[in-house]
């Protein structure tokens, strides 16, 4: 990390639910980059190293007041809040992807443990509906002046650390050290995989 730099936007970490954001979150907190969360959701089973949540950001029309305060930091925002961010700051995005049947088994999983009711939307409808919704999300971004996007597919950090973090620290312009984001990802956490799934994918 480079210890002259100076962030001059806020970096948000986005996704679906299930994608690795709360991963990539302590990646980029262990690599050095202040993180913006207020820790009411605890760690549990199913996120073991905490949630990395920021009640405010759900409010973001209501009240975005706090968003100045975030340039130098990062903070986690599902894909459906980027569209409320105020428009005079400048952002860039770490995007997670992941397989869209392990996201699915992985909420299924979550809602299961928790005592939830499972969705009662057939699998493969859901996976379009989340298709089209990231396919509006990655239009928009794109022209959008003052958004800048990096897309990380969840099974490369697993696969490939330090490529995938160093890749990570160039897009943030030196903010972190991809060696100290490395050191955080736990393998064992991969636990919902597409090799693993019925029917593969």
């Amino acid at each position: 990390m480079d210890s002259e730099f100076r962030a001059d936007f806020v970096t948000i970490v986005s996704g679906l639910p299930r994608s690795g954001t709360s991963m990539m979150m302590r990646m980029l907190e262990a690599g050095g980059l202040p993180v913006v969360v207020d820790h009411d959701r605890k760690p549990d089973a199913d996120n073991p190293n905490g949630y990395y949540e920021f009640e405010p950001i759900k409010k973001l029309k209501e009240d975005s007041s706090w968003v100045g305060g975030a340039v130098g930091h990062v903070v986690k925002a599902v894909y459906l809040l980027l569209y409320d961010l105020p428009r005079e700051f400048n952002y860039r995005v770490v995007f997670m992807r992941r397989n869209l049947r392990e996201v699915i088994a992985s909420q299924d999983t979550m809602l299961r443990r928790s005592g939830a009711a499972t969705g009662s939307i057939d699998p493969t409808i859901l996976a379009r509906h989340f298709e089209t919704q990231i396919r509006k999300s990655d239009s928009w971004l794109r022209q959008q002046p003052n958004f800048a996007v990096t897309y990380v597919n969840y099974a490369d950090v697993v696969g490939d650390p330090i490529g995938t973090a160093t890749g990570i620290a160039a897009f943030l312009g030196g903010a972190v050290d991809p060696a100290k984001m490395v050191a955080t990802i736990d393998p064992g956490l991969y636990r919902q995989r597409s090799d693993r799934l019925a029917g593969g994918g």
